[in-house]
């Protein structure tokens, strides 16, 4: 006999889960993107509750944590996904409880999509301010911004994930690490031996997409994005945080459209650390 889909227990999910996470990715009418699970599930922890008819995963969920392994400053919440077949039975409130439960004081943020919202303020979140995901070809900009940018090389490292580090307030160096992996192209921009900024593209469904994106200023996010797409003829998406109206505004003259709007959220009454000022685009909404 079959366990009862409320007894199953929640578990640790392991590579070996990529497949089935895919999977009920799919079941929702989300991109498989196993591209992009193979990241989650090595830089994160992800939790799911297996389906009662052995039929993959019921319910799944991703924590992606930065800080001190021991006593993490920051977590971001993504990718939480019940099966259709089993919506509305309250997995995915067990999931988001189990997490908070687990997450002692570390400050958990998310971005939620207007289906999931009402269940994160319910849980305790707050709305910090709208994101906004652009799906297109860019035109090239009749006067290119003229700040340099190059490619990363391996000896960038230490001072990207400084920069890094500074701007999202915790670090990530288990992330940024497996970057020049995980992205087709990755990018600096350079002021003097200063590093200013850093982009990365990498290989999503039907689309180049563009996170994380981390600059001095607008003109700086602009030259890393002309720097990223040069030479590519496929259509591009990125989310922008919130507060970058400037570029949003260049980038839809630039041939992008808006397809979603999210919320970026955090639990309880609390700012995100860093300065939001220059981090412009999350790597992905799932990990921030």
């Amino acid at each position: 006999m079959s366990t009862p889909l409320a007894a199953q227990p929640i578990r640790r999910l392991t590579m070996s889960d990529l497949k089935s996470c895919a999977d009920l990715a799919e079941d929702r009418s989300w991109a498989r993107e196993e591209h992009r699970w193979g990241l989650l599930l090595s830089a994160g922890t992800a939790y799911g509750i297996d389906d009662p008819a052995g039929t993959g995963l019921a319910a799944v969920c991703v924590v992606t944590s930065y800080g001190p392994m021991d006593h993490p400053e920051l977590a971001t919440i993504g990718m939480l996904l019940v099966a259709e077949r089993h919506a509305r039975q309250g997995l995915g409130r067990r999931l988001m409880n189990h997490i908070l439960q687990g997450a002692g004081s570390t400050q958990l943020t998310l971005y939620a999509t207007p289906l999931g919202r009402p269940l994160y303020e319910k849980l305790g979140f707050t709305d910090i301010g709208e994101a906004e995901t652009l799906l297109g070809h860019l035109r090239s900009p009749e006067h290119p911004p003229r700040i340099a940018t190059r490619p990363a090389s391996a000896s960038d490292l230490p001072a990207l994930v400084r920069l890094d580090t500074e701007v999202f307030g915790a670090d990530r160096t288990h992330l940024i690490a497996r970057l020049p992996a995980f992205a087709d192209r990755l990018r600096v921009a350079e002021e003097g031996s200063t590093l200013i900024g850093y982009a990365a593209v990498w290989p999503s469904a039907g689309a180049d997409a563009i996170g994380p994106l981390i600059a001095r200023d607008t003109e700086t996010a602009k030259a890393l994005i002309c720097g990223l797409v040069a030479g590519s003829d496929r259509p591009i998406r990125t989310v922008i945080d919130p507060g970058h109206e400037e570029l949003l505004n260049w980038l839809k003259e630039h041939g992008l459209n808006s397809v979603t709007l999210t919320t970026l959220m955090t639990y309880g009454d609390r700012e995100l650390p860093g300065d939001r000022f220059r981090r412009f685009a999350p790597l992905n909404m799932a990990t921030g």
